[in-house]
């Protein structure tokens, strides 16, 4: 493996967290060893540690953001898609906005528990809380783990408005609550689609779902009743600036309601 490029990883390497006075990088990357030896990298394990926050609904307050509030089942994230704003997020933790923020994720066990003592408070005036903005909520260890399945279920209990945003299908998944959160319109749901070209998204988006599964996505949760908002963000000139126009007729003809970037 003459470049030394990682297979479905965004990131390339372990870089240092600049926040912390005590962080140190090999002399020797490990990387670029295996690399000049034409092996393929073994150090792409993904290690998931369970946390246990005190709170887990975030208020936000970035005008230019659109959510009002936030929740975020897992820190990291292992789509690991290059652009990510989130990456640097992962440094407040400990650890690094490269390698670390795809393979190093935090699992927040207790966050059912949480939002529901959150939404029983006598004090909370409810508003849309968004799955996730920091993470990807159906994240591939969202498939185990069904955290999200979990939250989703107790907005359906509480009645509760909630919006998701994805570029994964696991969201099929959860179809039997999302129809009847639908129902009350208490669900919006905003798939992320980048390009219409494969190559195009294993690069950029590495361990996301298929173009082919995130279109099918929009026309499933379309034809249960969802509002459906695709997002396409970035748009990056040269690389899919050209694609706006064919994507936003692809996405309406599968029932998008909106596009946005």
């Amino acid at each position: 493996m003459s470049s030394g490029y990682i297979k479905g990883r965004g990131a390339q390497h372990h870089i240092t967290n600049k926040f912390l006075e005590h962080t140190s990088e090999l002399r020797d990357d490990f990387l670029n060893h295996c690399a000049l030896e034409g092996d393929e990298p073994q150090n792409t394990k993904t290690d998931f540690i369970n946390t246990f926050p005190k709170t887990i609904v975030n208020k936000v307050t970035s005008p230019d953001i659109g959510l009002g509030y936030s929740l975020n089942p897992y820190q990291g994230c292992e789509h690991g898609c290059v652009y990510c704003y989130a990456r640097n997020s992962h440094e407040y933790w400990g650890y690094n906005a490269g390698l670390d923020f795809e393979q190093k994720i935090l699992v927040k066990k207790n966050a059912p528990e949480l939002l529901e003592n959150h939404l029983k408070k006598k004090s909370w005036k409810a508003h849309t809380i968004v799955l996730s903005g920091n993470t990807d909520c159906y994240q591939p260890i969202e498939k185990k783990l069904k955290i999200t399945r979990e939250l989703l279920q107790l907005f359906l209990k509480y009645k509760h408005p909630v919006g998701i945003i994805t570029k994964n299908a696991l969201i099929q998944r959860d179809m039997d609550i999302l129809q009847e959160l639908a129902k009350d319109n208490l669900i919006h749901v905003s798939i992320s689609i980048t390009s219409l070209e494969e190559s195009t998204r294993r690069i950029l988006e590495p361990r996301t779902a298929t173009i082919a599964k995130r279109l099918e996505t929009v026309e499933v949760l379309t034809n249960i009743g969802v509002p459906v908002n695709v997002m396409m963000a970035p748009i990056i000139p040269a690389i899919n600036s050209h694609e706006i126009l064919p994507l936003v007729k692809e996405v309406a003809k599968r029932g998008a309601v909106s596009v946005g970037y």
